[in-house]
């Protein structure tokens, strides 16, 4: 028989265990103080987030079956497939093509005239291509402009329904370069305009302009049909033509809108290159190989130039030369014109090394000439033994236009104005209405010419850069 033990104090507990005790507290508090804080931060918290599944589980059915559909939906996320494909959108692609297809973001434009637009350029694949060839100098500049500004890389096909890619192209509306800015909305958009320059042919100042302009309409009519059909048509009458459809009950995406022939042919137009880019051999065109690289860098200058002496300098031809660089109205690159050239990465370097060796007082080779006396633009040619239509295409004159005494004309510098006489004009016949004069100080739309910006004596020679003047 085993004999009991008499039970101990709690006194005499502590006094023979006492590391015990303690460690027996520590852990009584420890497990009181997680219990509370359990408490408070149920009481506290957020409601749960509903599982990503949640919205899958259906309570008709078992248990299994919605296991399956989980299970098949995440067999479908992009981690089960494999790793995330994080590509650059901006990076090296093989193409110019290749890169703005990655930025294609517009929705789809569906209707019958888009199938009409897209069977009238399939039927002419080489015109097409040649069009998109001509391209080949500013689309890389302008697809990295859509992408720095985050808009969708197909923009850089609307020069092509604008202009078919041709920076000289002038409308009957008044409208000119890649964009077609009208005067009116190239001077909202600060693109110069005077006798000197018009920088709605500027490449880089009608691309940033037409991208900005893009933008706002965007943001206005929050559909990119409709900022296209802005841009055609304007954006007051977009919304004009919005509210009408608003106030009848009707739809007010752009094929619901009633839109003159012209705007109802264009965005469509727009739409039907784009799904020739995008899928080129569905419809049989080859497009150009554009190599995704740079064709045009920019090159400061500081004096002024003939335009013909640049080309030279750069080593190439004239024609190319203006392709890059045709905002100049003149055959003078004018000194106070801060615009830097575009040139070819490869002609940059040799313009450089060639200005630098080139004698400065033969960088212009035009001078000015105040007519004595009123005569007409076959007169003055005949009298300073230079062809007419020189005189006429450097100063922007028409045929048979008539200057008044003491107009100022760019006449080449090799001209003999020394002791040269004009005629004395006839009187006009009565009931005869005289030919219209032109004087230094008169304006012309025919000719877009206004006297502030008239070349007088000594401007011609400057070359000091100045602030760009406002027009």
């Amino acid at each position: 028989m085993r004999l009991q033990t008499p039970p101990r104090s709690v006194g005499t507990v502590m006094k023979r265990f006492p590391m015990l005790i303690k460690l027996l507290v520590f852990c009584t508090l420890t497990l009181a103080s997680l219990a509370s804080f359990a408490q408070y931060t149920a009481a506290n918290a957020a409601p749960a987030a509903p599982s990503p599944m949640g919205d899958v589980i259906s309570p008709t059915l078992s248990p299994t079956q919605n296991t399956d559909i989980q299970n098949r939906l995440i067999s479908d996320l992009p981690s089960a497939r494999g790793p995330v494909n994080t590509q650059d959108m901006t990076g090296h692609a093989p193409d110019i093509w290749s890169r703005m297809r990655r930025g294609f973001s517009m929705p789809e434009l569906a209707s019958p005239v888009v199938d009409q637009q897209l069977a009238s350029l399939t039927a002419h694949p080489k015109a097409v291509t040649a069009i998109l060839e001509r391209g080949r100098k500013y689309l890389y500049h302008i697809v990295v402009e859509l992408e720095k500004r985050g808009m969708p890389t197909e923009l850089a096909l609307l020069p092509l329904v604008e202009s078919a890619y041709n920076p000289m192209a002038f409308s009957p509306a008044k409208a000119a370069g890649l964009w077609q800015f009208i005067p009116s909305t190239g001077k909202d958009f600060s693109l110069q305009q005077n006798w000197w320059v018009d920088e709605r042919r500027d490449v880089l100042a009608s691309t940033s302009a037409a991208l900005q302009y893009l933008q706002a309409v965007y943001e206005l009519q929050g559909d990119w049909h409709l900022a296209l059909a802005s841009y055609n048509w304007g954006e007051n009458a977009v919304m004009r033509a919005v509210q009408s459809n608003r106030n009848a009950g009707r739809p007010t995406d752009f094929n619901s809108l009633t839109l003159p022939r012209e705007t109802a042919q264009y965005v469509p137009k727009f739409e039907a290159i784009k799904m020739i880019v995008a899928h080129p051999e569905r419809y049989g065109i080859t497009l150009p190989s554009i190599p995704n690289d740079p064709y045009f860098v920019s090159v400061e200058r500081t004096q002024a130039m003939d335009v013909a002496v640049a080309a030279r300098l750069a080593e190439m031809p004239l024609s190319e030369f203006q392709a890059l660089n045709p905002a100049y109205n003149r055959p003078i690159i004018p000194g106070n014109h801060t615009a830097d050239l575009l040139l070819p990465v490869d002609n940059a370097q040799k313009f450089r090394e060639n200005l630098a060796h080139h004698p400065t007082e033969e960088l212009i080779n035009w001078k000015t000439y105040a007519l004595p006396r009123s005569a007409n633009i076959e007169q003055v040619a005949a009298r300073l033994k230079t062809g007419v239509d020189t005189l006429r295409s450097a100063n922007g004159l028409p045929a048979h236009a008539r200057l008044a005494t003491g107009y100022t004309l760019l006449v080449p510098e090799e001209t003999d104005t020394t002791n040269v006489e004009f005629p004395v004009p006839e009187r006009s016949a009565r009931g005869h209405k005289p030919p219209q004069v032109l004087s230094s100080g008169s304006v012309r739309r025919q000719v877009s010419q206004s006297a502030k910006n008239r070349p007088t004596k000594g401007q011609v020679a400057q070359t000091s850069k100045s602030s760009r003047p406002h027009s």
